[in-house]
């Protein structure tokens, strides 16, 4: 078969790279396109998964995204006509869900928070497989068009399955320029532009005051916010996309606004604070309720120390039980 996989934003590139590369293992065709934002195209590169470059993010308001959804759609109408492809791939990607409908080429979907509301009725009602864990229930997904036929639900994080061949490099410690005998946080900004996040809150900027002085490394999602946290002076604002998942296993403490990086941190055994201000899914309420991660309500709950035991033995799940579903379309 040739398959056509989009990616929208920087967490896509690291779910969709071990399910490419077992894609093409099977003898499968693989082409990749991918929207310019936040570090996606950069972690491409990095990854070596060679990227089409087509659209970018047009803002956060509604309208914006709107227009970026219709101008991005047809543009990769007008790169896939002609290509001949059989099945195409994404993870939350509504452009490539409309454009594959557009062309009449089957589609598949995954995603793991279940409240982006817009996103999820257009992918939910145009694919024919849509990938999620199994702890969202089925009912929660009913309203958005996800109906038995079409559902396929895996046990576990996504990123057991995409950290299953993972090892912690301690090059990005060195990278970066840390102290390894100091206490080592890591910090993830707000999705700032994300329609499931808009909440205004004081907690993040509270957060970074009490970490004052400590060892913090914060990772930001846009150049403003990057530029934000410079002028802002004492924290460590990496240049360019780094190896985030090693510096994660090697932190003694995540706090993050999104939701990825907090169920890297779980997946990775490191002790780990949420301050996401939306609506809490059904993966981060199972992890709440196991102790796997905390929700942060107050900068005074943040304690910066080294850790004294050992992480946890990581759960690693086979990658090919994802491509057999996303196949499954």
């Amino acid at each position: 078969m040739r398959i056509w996989v989009d990616l929208t934003n920087s967490p896509h590139v690291l779910v969709m790279r071990p399910l490419i590369e077992r894609i093409r293992a099977r003898g499968h065709e693989v082409e990749v396109t991918a929207r310019d934002f936040a570090q996606t195209l950069e972690l491409c590169a990095r990854l070596g998964i060679a990227a089409t470059a087509i659209g970018r993010h047009r803002g956060g308001r509604m309208a914006d995204k709107a227009a970026g959804l219709a101008t991005r759609s047809l543009a990769l109408v007008r790169w896939a006509r002609g290509r001949r492809f059989d099945l195409a791939l994404g993870h939350g990607s509504n452009d490539v869900t409309i454009a594959a409908r557009l062309l009449r080429i089957p589609s598949a979907t995954a995603f793991d928070y279940e409240w982006a509301t817009v996103q999820h009725t257009v992918n939910c009602r145009l694919a024919r497989a849509v990938v999620v864990p199994d702890a969202i229930p089925p009912e929660r997904l009913r309203r958005y068009g996800a109906s038995e036929r079409t559902l396929r639900r895996y046990p576990g994080l996504k990123e057991e399955y995409y950290l299953a061949d993972f090892e912690p490099d301690p090059a990005v410690l060195d990278e970066l320029g840390l102290d390894r005998s100091q206490p080592l946080a890591v910090v993830r900004t707000p999705p700032a532009v994300s329609l499931y996040h808009r909440f205004e809150s004081p907690l993040f900027a509270q957060v970074l005051e009490r970490l004052g002085g400590r060892q913090t490394v914060v990772l930001p999602r846009t150049p403003a916010q990057r530029a934000e946290l410079v002028a802002r002076g004492g924290l460590v604002v990496p240049e360019h996309a780094i190896d985030a998942q090693s510096l994660v296993a090697f932190a003694d403490l995540v706090i993050s606004a999104g939701g990825t990086m907090n169920r890297e941190a779980v997946a990775l055994g490191t002790p780990v604070w949420t301050t996401f201000a939306g609506r809490l899914g059904a993966v981060d309420e199972r992890l709440v309720a196991e102790g796997r991660l905390h929700q942060l309500a107050d900068p005074a709950q943040v304690a910066l120390e080294r850790r004294s035991s050992p992480p946890a033995a990581r759960v690693r799940r086979d990658p090919n039980l994802l491509v057999d579903m996303l196949l499954s379309a």
